[in-house]
């Protein structure tokens, strides 16, 4: 039976480029845009199903992207390349400066996503995974197949099967599942759950995650992620998080003429001697001479 979504939704500054595409199949929806929005512009969505999105081109210079509406000025995050959505949890977009985009949207019922997931890796870990949200910019693994499902949106040409089976697999691709329980049972995290928190680190260098909301993000109890994560990384969670920072630091200092004055402003230090503390901690060298020898190299 074909499935029937709803969803609130309300956009300003955002049109379509071209004639919408989409597909009603047993128990999901497939909407194709090619749309652009203007600086500034906005959106917000809410739906009583679970949804995917799917970009085909970089997003998140671009679109800034939070849960609640209060949080779409500091603690907004860059939209990644995938997202999955749960059922119910709102989504408020903004967009930081004009841009022309495409992308994949699936709206799947519930049911439907755990008759697609349960029998290979069960009824509880299939409802755990369909709560958690879930951002990641790397889609080399699941853009072909959304490639293949946009072809059969426009322009049907086999059963209807095979256009569910596209978005079950990009379902499985990109949801928080456990890889047969191997990482599970080993007391650490999935790679999902990292990938999970380094997009979200790097949607938002401007400040630091707390243990607690890291924990939140990938849906464990704060002492029990603790734990987990340095078996995983061996380090602690703030450990691990000064690195990735400072990695971006190094980054800035290498390809751009910031001063380190302006890359601690940009990557929420609080100030130059608070960078170039972190930066020697992890570097053993002061950002400044950090760069002086790549550039020297």
């Amino acid at each position: 039976m074909t499935f029937q979504h709803s969803m609130i939704c309300s956009t300003e500054g955002i049109r379509a480029t071209e004639p919408v595409k989409w597909r009603g199949l047993d128990g999901l929806v497939g909407v194709y845009w090619e749309a652009e929005g203007q600086r500034g512009a906005q959106g917000y969505y809410l739906s009583p199903d679970p949804r995917i999105m799917l970009f085909f081109n970089e997003v998140s210079p671009h679109i800034r992207m939070a849960n609640r509406s209060d949080e779409l000025g500091r603690r907004c995050r860059g939209m990644t390349r995938a997202i999955y959505v749960p059922a119910g949890v709102p989504m408020w977009t903004r967009f930081s400066s004009a841009h022309r985009f495409s992308h994949l949207d699936l709206h799947i019922h519930k049911d439907r996503l755990l008759r697609f997931l349960a029998p290979s890796v069960g009824q509880s870990a299939a409802l755990t995974a369909l709560a958690r949200p879930v951002e990641i910019e790397e889609i080399s693994a699941i853009e072909s197949l959304a490639g293949l499902l946009v072809q059969e949106l426009a322009t049907p040409s086999r059963h209807g099967v095979f256009a569910e089976s596209l978005a079950g697999s990009i379902a499985a691709g990109l949801l928080d599942l456990p890889a047969e329980d191997q990482d599970r049972v080993s007391g650490g995290l999935t790679q999902a759950q990292l990938n999970k928190l380094t997009a979200r680190l790097h949607g938002g260098m401007d400040r630091r995650l707390s243990v607690a909301e890291m924990a939140e993000i990938v849906g464990l109890s704060e002492s029990w992620f603790s734990h987990a994560f340095k078996q995983t990384t061996g380090k602690t969670p703030q450990q691990w998080q000064l690195g990735e920072r400072v990695q971006q630091a190094q980054k800035l200092l290498n390809e751009t003429e910031q001063s380190v004055a302006g890359i601690a402003a940009q990557l929420g230090f609080s100030d130059q001697a608070h960078l170039t503390k972190a930066f020697r901690q992890v570097a053993g060298q002061t950002p400044g001479a950090w760069r002086r020898m790549r550039r020297i190299g």
